[in-house]
């Protein structure tokens, strides 16, 4: 199956890895993220490396309308979506008594209520075709609580749920669910999320973008419920399970915890 793909978050990291692989395999592309220049930028890339098709939406998710807004211009354009990938999220690092209230609240509009939308938008359609995949990307946060980064590892613990729930929902139903868990990744994620200086980004195990788009993707095509890019973080479930409740959250702010110089 090829088709048409949607990416949000696509203009950056893994969104953009993933991108150029949906585009080599002949998928058309829907690119969602709020810098039109670099979309424009990418689409007319691929475009021209790979002659496919692509359609460019400049959009800030935080906004409670964008999923539909999509949608609407998904009609409007006639497109129809195979593959919806539910990539687009962010965080920040610091104490959540001290963080701006604001940026929490627009972290899980971005991070759980516009993948929620979406799905729920783009779902319907593709059950009525019997075929689809969805592939959500969380991250190895949502598998322990998140000292320094709370909200965030919580928004990563629900697209994990969410998308084990949905995939056994959809079985037989000709749709297909992944959810993505990558480790630390080398992206403009941490630089937004202030994480360089981090312990967390300076251990061993610190993978490119390039490398887990590939292990998700790989693993979309194969119906996977969930990829775990890097063996470190494939252990990571075990030992979670394996450990005290409050032994991982102190190794988790550890970890989270700047070095200081």
């Amino acid at each position: 199956m090829t088709g048409t793909a949607l990416i949000t978050g696509a203009s950056s990291g893994i969104g953009l890895e993933l991108a150029k692989l949906f585009a080599r395999d002949g998928h058309d592309l829907v690119l969602v993220a709020r810098r039109a220049e670099r979309l424009e930028e990418l689409g007319a890339e691929l475009a021209q490396r790979h002659g496919i098709r692509y359609h460019a939406i400049a959009l800030d998710l935080a906004d409670a309308d964008a999923p539909a807004e999509i949608v609407r211009r998904l009609d409007h354009a006639a497109l129809g979506v195979d593959v919806l990938v539910n990539n687009a999220g962010f965080g920040a690092v610091g104490p959540f008594a001290s963080a701006d209230p604001d940026s929490a609240l627009r972290m899980i509009r971005v991070n759980v209520e516009a993948l929620t939308r979406l799905t729920r938008l783009l779902l319907p359609r593709m059950l009525a075709r019997r075929r689809g995949r969805i592939l959500n990307v969380a991250s190895t946060a949502g598998f322990v609580p998140g000292p320094l980064m709370s909200v965030y590892y919580a928004t990563k613990a629900y697209v994990i749920s969410f998308s084990e729930a949905l995939a056994e929902e959809l079985r037989g139903s000709g749709v297909s669910v992944t959810v993505l868990c990558p480790g630390p990744t080398r992206t403009e994620f941490q630089a937004v999320a202030q994480m360089e200086t981090t312990r967390l980004f300076r251990m061993p195990g610190v993978m490119d973008a390039g490398d887990v788009a590939r292990a998700g993707y790989r693993g979309l095509m194969r119906g996977k419920r969930m990829v775990v890019p890097g063996l470190l973080n494939r252990a990571l479930p075990l030992v979670v399970r394996l450990s005290p409740r409050w032994m991982v959250t102190r190794v988790s702010r550890f970890l989270q915890e700047k070095v200081r110089r």
